[in-house]
């Protein structure tokens, strides 16, 4: 009776009807209805509006656009100009520096604070204030910082030293360096931040064995901790890239691209073309070559990031 039994359940087991899966694409459907607006918005203005301004580049639009072809002509016009060839050669020089004094700077700063000093909460706050103002107020503040008058150029000759000269804005040979120190004090308390996030998820048991092995604090850093942190590079590294590229506010509050054009920036060339120059063309074509400037950053980034993840 009990073997009938056992053997009825298991017939019943094995007739009965295979479990049914949910489809994959209905699993959290209403997580996928939610990102919709999300992703249509992306497709049809970030994705749409990039395909648009490459198309109409090709064309001789002025004033408002249309579809005259034109071929390359707005490209080689571009690199003709000389306010162009500036602009770049500003921001290249402009993004090594920043990038460089960027990183060494809120690094060494993060370092200094992980230490666990005192008033690290109100040093935290005091370095990350600039960046909750925007570039206008920053670049205005630092114009009158750097006005030979009454900036620090004059505060340095009323106190006796009449020989004592410090006025970059005004001079074109080194302008791009006062642009630089405002984009420094504004930008760098953010990546000094995230580097202390970093330094915080650092193991403790790493600095105690570096200690009993008798390894120096600095050695540590540069051999141990850097390696360690090369994701929290690599974020700094998009987020410094990222403002550098859409540089603009801070050239027009500081300088409005002077003396004459030796502070000009891709961005402020793309504004003055296409809205004070009326030639939406020769805008579209400077607006693309950024983008391919952004793409220049994005490509070793996601090289960066997911390549070595894939080697792994």
């Amino acid at each position: 009776m009990a073997l009938a039994e056992e053997a009825s359940r298991t017939t019943t087991r094995t007739d009965a009807a295979p479990v049914r899966r949910p489809n994959r694409w209905l699993k959290n459907l209403t997580g996928k209805v939610a990102m919709l607006p999300m992703i249509l918005t992306a497709l049809v203005i970030f994705l749409g509006g990039t395909i648009w301004t490459i198309v109409y580049s090709f064309t001789d639009s002025g004033l408002l656009p249309r579809l005259r072809w034109n071929g390359l002509a707005q490209y080689e016009r571009l690199w003709s100009s000389r306010k162009w060839l500036v602009s770049i050669e500003n921001l290249a020089l402009y993004g090594v520096l920043s990038v460089i004094l960027t990183l060494f700077i809120a690094f060494t700063l993060a370092a200094l604070l992980d230490r666990k000093i005192r008033f690290e909460d109100a040093f935290r706050t005091i370095f990350l204030y600039p960046f909750a103002l925007s570039f206008i107020v920053t670049g205005l503040v630092w114009q009158w910082i750097l006005n030979p008058e009454f900036g620090i150029q004059g505060i340095v000759r009323g106190m006796g030293w009449e020989t004592f000269n410090f006025d970059p804005l005004y001079n074109p040979n080194i302008v791009m360096y006062g642009l630089l120190i405002a984009g420094l004090w504004q930008g760098t308390g953010l990546i000094m931040c995230i580097m202390l996030a970093g330094l915080r998820g650092i193991d403790e048991d790493i600095w105690k064995a570096a200690r009993v092995d008798g390894i120096g604090t600095v050695k540590t850093y540069v051999v141990v901790i850097i390696p360690m942190m090369r994701p929290v590079f690599v974020t700094s590294l998009v987020l410094i890239g990222a403002g550098i590229v859409k540089l603009y506010d801070l050239v027009v509050a500081q300088t409005s691209g002077g003396p004459g054009i030796s502070s000009e920036v891709p961005a402020k060339y793309v504004m003055n073309t296409m809205f004070g120059g009326q030639n939406l063309g020769q805008g579209f074509a400077a607006s693309t070559m950024m983008m391919v400037m952004v793409f220049i950053i994005l490509i070793p980034w996601a090289y960066l990031e997911f390549g070595g993840k894939k080697r792994g």
